[in-house]
């Protein structure tokens, strides 16, 4: 009896999923699709879904797909059911299985970057081998503020780069310096910064890039602790910070997915490289993270905020136009996936877009109207 009315439930997941996935089918979507190489999941679904980011859609419409991250070039993809059944074929397997977003892009990024709370509480590098200026692989660190360290133990040692805010004007992150202050080029645009810190923000989080992995090798008596740079990316030097060592940084395997429920007024916080603008791929990073309910595939949507305009037509006087200004409905601009996350800020991945995103967007449900 247990084992019929189990069959009977499973036959009612599937008549549900598939009504589900034929509601989300574009009109002029074809019975299969051969996967290519060179396909995204992604991909994939915004050919033939109206709404891209549900491609786990076309997963649970193909059961023959054990692992949606196991799809090759030559699997044929069903798209239509008739008369209830659905359409299936096979093909020959080719090369390597697609991913949900092309991870390989990713994995320099995903291997560099990091969010703390605050780069100033971890230790730090206090002096190098030989007081070298600057310290490569196979040579010594020296450690401060280091406690419970002990031999043999593995280490990241990564650089502050930036500090993110959350409710200021603008939101461009704050460059830290080798001690991890807020970089300022004269006095005059510290106290500028300082004033606007002060009233229109709060740290979110502190960006470290990085630089080598590192090995204790000795502790001493007054809690210096001796590193021996096992690999290098980049040069290590004063003021640079020691964090555990992750063996397991970031998760090759993304779902998307929405959350359910939204945090208002978030905004896009940053571009890679020092950019203002990003397009399809480039990565972006969030001003919300773990503590609101955010993971990795949570897939947001882009929107370009409306615009303050005068009325100067209702309002002849140039004063009262200006006090009288009318927001301009947001923008929509795209969508983009999380797929790394922290405590406040999350790094995502701009999937697809009709226009560049930039540094202060709102961030908003996929399915937004408006």
């Amino acid at each position: 009896m247990l084992k019929r009315l189990l069959a009977v439930f499973t036959a009612m997941l599937l008549t549900l999923a598939t009504y589900a996935f034929a509601q989300e089918l574009r009109d002029d979507h074809p019975a299969t699709y051969v996967v290519q190489k060179g396909d995204t999941l992604w991909d994939i679904s915004a050919r033939f879904l109206k709404k891209p980011w549900l491609w786990p859609e076309i997963w649970q419409a193909n059961p023959q797909v054990k692992n949606p991250h196991l799809i090759y070039p030559g699997d044929v993809l069903s798209l239509v059911y008739i008369d209830g059944n659905r359409v299936t074929a096979s093909g020959p397997r080719a090369g390597e299985a697609i991913t949900a977003i092309p991870l390989a892009e990713l994995e320099p990024f995903l291997k560099q970057l990091t969010i703390v709370a605050d780069a100033q509480a971890l230790p730090y590098v206090v002096g190098l081998e030989d007081d070298r200026l600057l310290t490569s692989s196979g040579q010594l660190v020296y450690v401060a503020g280091m406690s419970g360290a002990t031999p043999g133990q593995l280490v990241d040692i990564a650089r502050p780069i930036n500090r993110y805010y959350e409710g200021r004007e603008t939101y461009y992150p704050s460059a830290l310096d080798f001690r991890g202050d807020e970089f300022h080029h004269d006095w005059a645009t510290f106290w500028a910064d300082t004033r606007a810190t002060a009233s229109n923000g709060h740290s979110i989080g502190d960006e470290l890039m990085l630089h080598s992995i590192g090995e204790v090798t000795q502790v001493a008596s007054n809690g210096v602790v001796s590193v021996l740079l096992r690999e290098e990316n980049r040069d290590v030097r004063v003021g640079d910070r020691v964090l555990p060592m992750e063996e397991h940084p970031y998760d090759p395997y993304f779902y998307p997915s929405a959350m359910a429920s939204y945090p208002e007024a978030r905004r896009v916080a940053s571009v890679s490289d020092d950019l203002y603008t990003a397009g399809k791929y480039q990565v972006i990073a969030l001003a919300v993270g773990a503590q609101d309910g955010v993971k990795n595939g949570t897939t947001f949507g882009l929107w370009h905020e409306g615009a303050m305009r005068q009325d100067r037509v209702g309002h002849k006087n140039l004063i009262e136009a200006k006090r009288n200004s009318l927001r301009m409905p947001d923008e929509f601009v795209g969508h983009a996936m999380v797929f790394r996350t922290f405590d406040r800020v999350s790094y995502a991945l701009i999937m697809d877009g009709i226009k560049p995103a930039r540094v202060g967007d709102l961030i908003k449900h996929p399915d937004a109207t408006r």
